[in-house]
């Protein structure tokens, strides 16, 4: 009898490479559209649960295990986009810029018997002061395009981190201890 597999509601690339990092490679991947606006009100822990949850529920598959993650970047109660403009990620970089801020990663996992956990993973990063030309050189990369609060920390960002209290693959988009203690949890054999 085979186990059964593993969906990740995810179209992130790095989701699926930290992933692979523990040796989990799924059996499909399912990308999901949903609403990702905040609610009037609603805190940064929320927002990320919330969104996990409702990934987890758009690409459960029956009798699988589905995976779903979102990461929320924010500076107290303000959540920063994922920058689509370079005027989205300068304003982020701007705030982020000699200060320190929370990156939060809601992980939802369903389990093909229904059962369902889940884990919020809290990493608390300081970016150094920029200059106007670092800011500019990091603006011209590109690599900010797409990522929640401007940056990557696996990128050219890693020069200006001055500090990071967590895990740090939570602050790339998936944090593999919390993730490995859900698919444990449930029943997934990890290798």
């Amino acid at each position: 009898m085979t186990s059964p597999g593993l969906v990740l509601a995810s179209a992130s690339p790095r989701r699926a490479a930290l992933l692979a990092q523990i040796g989990v490679i799924p059996d499909a991947i399912t990308p999901t559209h949903i609403d990702e606006t905040p609610l009037k009100d609603e805190l940064p822990r929320q927002l990320a649960q919330r969104l996990a949850r409702a990934k987890a529920d758009a690409a459960a598959a029956p009798d699988a295990y589905t995976l779903a993650a979102d990461t929320v970047v924010c500076c107290g109660r303000r959540v920063l986009p994922k920058a689509e403009t370079p005027e989205q990620a300068r304003a982020c970089l701007d705030l982020l810029s000699g200060r320190r801020h929370h990156v939060l990663t809601a992980v939802v996992l369903a389990g093909p018997d229904g059962r369902r956990a889940e884990r919020l993973s809290d990493s608390v990063v300081g970016f150094a002061r920029l200059s106007a030309a670092q800011m500019q050189a990091y603006l011209d990369s590109g690599e900010w395009q797409g990522k929640a609060g401007g940056y990557a920390i696996q990128g050219r960002a890693a020069a200006h981190i001055r500090f990071l209290s967590g895990s740090y693959s939570n602050v790339v988009g998936l944090p593999l201890f919390e993730t490995a203690q859900l698919l444990r949890g449930l029943g997934y054999p990890l290798p």
